[in-house]
């Protein structure tokens, strides 16, 4: 286990709820009840300098990509987003066009997937600029798609291709809401997470959550034309598979249905999302172990990804 997921085990491990508190820590988006027939997820989610982007970086992108993480949560748990607030660090003397360049992403991206902001804040920030997002959805009531819901036998499917990232799709990624929303209006979606700290690390996270194990098929993972080419750059350069394994920020889809419902899936997402490839890359098993299977033979899969204190 990373030494972030053991901060974040000890730090949540009492904190205070409430009755109307569906589900709390420990999953893409909080659920709270609001009303008879709708639950709201709650998300936030930051963005450092030197962490997630340098100042080289368009600010359009990087003010796009502050939003874009916490959506790419709100699409993980089938929902719809609404309302966020901003909350910016910055430095005493502040670039003022980096900012609003900035926020022009950030409001373009807001625009395209009908997301009100409604307020935030803004201080200073002595070393380096951050931004925070925190992020409203909204789902019927007991839809929202958890981790913890995976079943032994499940088929495990990823959407789009994986690994390369920082070659610029970790700026440039669409976050996958309108395919969620398909997906939870015409399956029967027992669990579902975002890619951001790699496919490795995601997929123990829904293991752990659910109680079970996986067997990842290591030949039908769909990795990126960028992560081909930069595995052939030599040998400093990540192995294909294991960027596509190991990655953060691909911010793709990882869930899983009955195995009845494999085939129609691929041939309906086929015709829905043509520009878009859905794969199926394992199972589920009992064994609360994950094993990756090569023509060579299967070997446990070690929680490698993206750790912020590694």
């Amino acid at each position: 286990m990373s030494r972030e997921i053991e901060l974040i085990d000890v730090l949540t491990r009492d904190l205070p709820l409430r009755d109307d508190s569906v589900v709390g820590p420990g999953d893409d988006c909080a659920v709270v009840a609001v009303g008879a027939d709708v639950h709201q997820l709650l998300k936030t989610d930051a963005i450092v300098e030197g962490v997630h982007f340098d100042k080289q970086h368009p600010a359009a992108k990087i003010g796009r990509k502050a939003l874009a993480r916490p959506l790419s949560d709100i699409a993980a748990m089938g929902g719809k987003p609404h309302s966020a607030l901003v909350t910016m660090g910055l430095p005493k003397d502040y670039d003022a066009q980096w900012i609003l360049d900035f926020y022009d992403g950030l409001k373009q991206l807001a625009r395209e997937f009908d997301v009100a902001i409604v307020g935030g804040e803004t201080v200073c920030s002595p070393d380096r600029v951050f931004c925070s997002v925190a992020l409203t959805g909204e789902v019927a009531r007991d839809t929202a798609i958890l981790r913890s819901r995976a079943q032994v036998g499940d088929a495990l499917f990823v959407t789009g291709d994986l690994g390369g990232s920082i070659e610029g799709k970790h700026l440039d990624f669409v976050p996958r809401l309108k395919e969620a929303q398909w997906l939870v209006q015409h399956f029967d979606i027992h669990a579902m997470i975002d890619l951001s700290d790699g496919l490795s690390s995601d997929l123990h996270s829904l293991c752990r959550s659910s109680g079970v194990g996986a067997e990842l098929w290591g030949d039908y993972l769909p990795i990126s034309r960028v992560a081909r080419l930069r595995a052939k750059q030599g040998d400093r350069a990540k192995p294909a598979l294991v960027a596509a394994l190991t990655d953060g920020e691909d911010f793709e889809l990882l869930f899983c249905v009955a195995p009845v419902d494999a085939v129609k899936l691929k041939d309906s997402w086929r015709e829905a999302f043509p520009e878009i490839s859905v794969t199926c890359i394992g199972k589920l098993l009992e064994e609360p172990e994950v094993m990756l299977q090569e023509q060579h033979g299967k070997r446990p899969l070690g929680c490698h990804g993206y750790d912020h204190f590694q």
